[in-house]
């Protein structure tokens, strides 16, 4: 049998701001001002944009005007965000709807153990709910529309792996997936439903409980579900060196893996058309594959409910929901 290390209990009142409950978690979550004074980086505003603009549908010609660009232009590379899944019910961050949220950094993630507490125990109760969603209707018309127009990739921000489960491929996880677990350590991988059961088996008191946790936390992302009295959570260190377990997604304040960039811009680079889904483009994260697009002379399309932080460098911009969007598009090929 493996062996399992855990955490030592905090002493209390010990370490971080916030003393023994970390359910509050710690000053960013309320002072625009404190992760600067912390030396954290200073995050976007994530919630639903000020500005508005939710809710317009652009004209059938310009659904058509876009559909047109992208043949004419074939092969396409794909950029999807957040707003491609909430049709799979999971929630975005800068949607319409959307909770203000002041998400976990890399840094308070790495520095804190009553963070790593907040974050296991908030994660554990979020996990349930994530593992039922299924593809959405956008995600099955992204793969139907890629076998009839070619695509060099879909570059997905989200960690859902919900692209693969619809069948789209290539898909690059420009964030990573949140189905696996890595050592900052030895970079040794685990799945997170090992990991998950062995965050059940170590506090069983959240375990009695998971299912009303779940219940009341649904509409929260992964590691943003609210749940009170953390600071005693216990979660398990890597059993091959005792390192420390991180999901293997981009945390906020951390660079996304070299390599899958290298190959998003790649597939950018091979193709004649970039199609963006979804995202806001608040963070350069995904507007940097937008301006390499635009700096090379390529078109891009950009299909989103609510304003984009690329909507300047758009060449056909189309405002309305994905699913509409892409419905429209896969009937006019399919009757081509």
């Amino acid at each position: 049998m493996t062996r399992i290390e855990q955490n030592p209990a905090p002493a209390a009142g010990a370490g971080d701001a916030g003393g023994t409950d970390v359910g509050r978690w710690f000053a960013t979550a309320t002072a625009p001002g404190a992760a600067v004074a912390r030396g954290l980086p200073r995050l976007p505003a994530w919630g639903p944009d000020p500005r508005g603009g939710y809710g317009i549908v652009s004209a059938p010609e310009v659904v058509d005007e876009a559909l047109a660009v992208l043949r004419r232009a074939s092969p396409a590379a794909v950029l999807t965000g957040a707003g491609m899944s909430t049709g799979a019910g999971l929630p975005d961050y800068r949607g319409a709807d959307a909770v203000p949220r002041s998400p976990m950094t890399i840094q308070e993630f790495t520095g804190s153990d009553l963070a790593r507490r907040r974050y296991w125990a908030r994660a554990t109760v979020g996990w349930s709910h994530f593992t039922r969603a299924r593809p959405g209707r956008a995600h099955e018309l992204l793969a139907q529309l890629g076998r009839a127009v070619p695509l060099t990739a879909v570059i997905t921000q989200n960690v859902d792996a919900l692209h693969q489960g619809a069948g789209s491929d290539p898909v690059i996880d420009l964030h990573g997936r949140l189905d696996a677990v890595r050592c900052l350590g030895c970079g040794a991988t685990i799945s997170r439903a090992v990991h998950h059961e062995r965050l059940l088996a170590m506090n069983p008191q959240v375990a009695r409980r998971l299912p009303e946790l779940a219940a009341e936390t649904a509409q929260a992302p992964d590691g943003d579900a609210e749940v009170d009295r953390t600071a005693d959570f216990r979660y398990p260190v890597c059993a091959l060196c005792g390192g420390m377990l991180k999901p293997d997604v981009v945390f906020f304040g951390e660079s996304a893996e070299r390599a899958r960039v290298d190959a998003a811009f790649e597939a950018v680079a091979d193709s004649g058309a970039l199609l963006v889904l979804g995202s806001s483009l608040t963070v350069m994260s995904g507007l940097r594959f937008v301006r390499r697009a635009r700096a090379d002379g390529l078109p891009v399309v950009i299909i989103n409910d609510g304003p984009t932080r690329g909507d300047e460098l758009a060449t056909v911009r189309v405002h309305g929901r994905i699913e509409d969007v892409l419905s429209t598009w896969c009937a006019r090929l399919a009757g081509a």
